[in-house]
């Protein structure tokens, strides 16, 4: 008798309301149901039982429980005394890998991808240094290098990572550049330029020989400075491997002992110019730009300059804001030191609130030009300078039209050879 009550109360709830859809018919897989029936689930496809034989747990708890989760497709809740049977997988099918595997994989695979960026960059440009005159050596791995990173920066960015800062091969690309362009001006200034020509830092480092591969490839891979630089000199890496720095050390230690060590570190927080903080930001970096471009260049070497660290970062548009407004703050600062900085001498007090000034100005100056460099596009970066009425630009504008235009006070470039002469006299 309870059985049979059981079953009248599960067929009322399972019992369709007036105008609803008659439930499809289902394969019953109950034991005992007589085997399976048509199913418009198709061949393979489980279902629920039908609605008779439902216990009347799932009908109440469930709101039409397991006769709602049959016209719906959807197996009943696991109260209503059903589980569900998977579908064995198939014998031949393999195995899936484990999530570590796929993602170790994965892994190597991206990171063969972007080892293969640095060989072939400096493969075609060792193919340059062995082959081209040394004339125009340098010229041609520099546009060589610097064109393929760019290529690589263009794709990287406007084609698969968008405003995603992300690690791979740009950074190691970019100082394997660096290290492609001053070891083929170097090259070029050993072998290519007679030495009364050249400066006593650009003698101290030409390269006499041209290297060969497996020095070469030593030099511009090896695993100490592949990844995040700094970007070394062929002939101190030479005497790094041969041991030679050893005598450099010491060198550099009687050079402390002659009084230099009081001269303070070099510190962007302490600069008081915008071309001192630049300078000190990434020292090797600016070294490299002063190297291959500034004391190469004959015109303008101040917008050359900029314009090549902007490419060599990338080619966001919020990168050349920031290094075309240094051209401008640079040159500014540069016309107001030439034009006022002589009259804060006279005093160390005076000296002191100049420095004081300068440095407050410094700081306002790299705030206002470097936030486009992390702002990447240029709506932001045009709104945010509408905000502050471009100031900055007008007021080193006004200072470049205004100010008379004074020669900085620098000691000319001596040649290595009188240099030599006043040693040895």
């Amino acid at each position: 008798m309870g059985a049979e009550r059981r079953e009248r109360e599960a067929a009322r709830w399972a019992r369709p309301s007036p105008g609803a859809p008659a439930a499809a018919p289902t394969l019953s897989l109950r034991p005992g149901s007589g085997g399976p029936s048509a199913s418009p689930l198709g061949p393979g496809r489980e279902s629920v039982a039908s609605p008779s034989e439902q216990p009347p747990t799932g009908a109440r708890t469930g709101g039409r429980g397991a006769a709602a989760a049959c016209g719906s497709g959807q197996p009943p809740p696991e109260d209503a005394g059903w589980q569900p049977r998977r579908r064995p997988a198939s014998p031949t099918a393999p195995p899936a890998p484990p999530a570590c595997t796929r993602s170790a994989g994965a892994w190597a695979s991206r990171w063969t991808r972007y080892s293969a960026h640095l060989f072939v960059l400096v493969l075609m440009c060792y193919g340059i240094l062995v082959t081209a005159s040394v004339s125009n050596i340098h010229r041609y791995s520099f546009f060589v290098a610097m064109g393929y990173l760019t290529i690589c920066h263009i794709s990287r960015i406007y084609i698969f990572h968008y405003g995603i800062l992300t690690t791979d091969f740009s950074g190691p690309l970019m100082i394997v550049t660096q290290k492609i362009t001053t070891l083929a001006f170097q090259v070029h200034d050993g072998l290519g330029r007679r030495a009364e020509d050249l400066s006593a830092e650009q003698h101290r480092l030409a390269v006499k020989v041209k290297p060969s591969f497996l020095e070469y490839l030593s030099y511009l891979l090896n695993f100490m400075s592949v990844i995040a630089g700094p970007c070394n000199n062929f002939k101190d890496y030479i005497a790094f491997i041969e041991g030679r720095h050893i005598h450099m050390k010491l060198l550099e230690v009687n050079w402390k002992e002659k009084g230099f060590h009081s001269l303070p570190e070099p510190s962007p927080m302490t600069a008081t110019s915008f071309k001192m903080y630049l300078g000190n930001w990434n020292i090797q970096t600016a070294t490299w730009l002063k190297r291959v471009c500034y004391e190469r260049v004959p015109w303008y070497p101040t917008v050359f300059t900029f314009i090549l660290s902007a490419l060599w970062h990338g080619v966001y548009p919020g990168y050349y804001f920031t290094f075309l407004t240094g051209i401008l703050v640079t040159v500014a600062a540069r016309t107001v030191r030439n034009n006022c900085r002589h009259y804060f001498l006279s005093s160390k007090a005076l000296k002191v609130a100049y420095d004081v000034a300068t440095w407050a100005a410094t700081q306002l100056a790299v705030s206002y030009t470097v936030a486009p460099f992390v702002m990447l596009a240029v709506e932001p970066t045009i709104n945010l300078y509408k905000s502050m009425y471009f100031y900055l630009h007008i007021v080193s504008l006004l200072i470049i039209l205004f100010l008379p235009v004074r020669p900085q006070a620098h000691t000319q470039r001596q040649p290595w050879n009188s240099v030599n002469r006043k040693k040895t006299d």
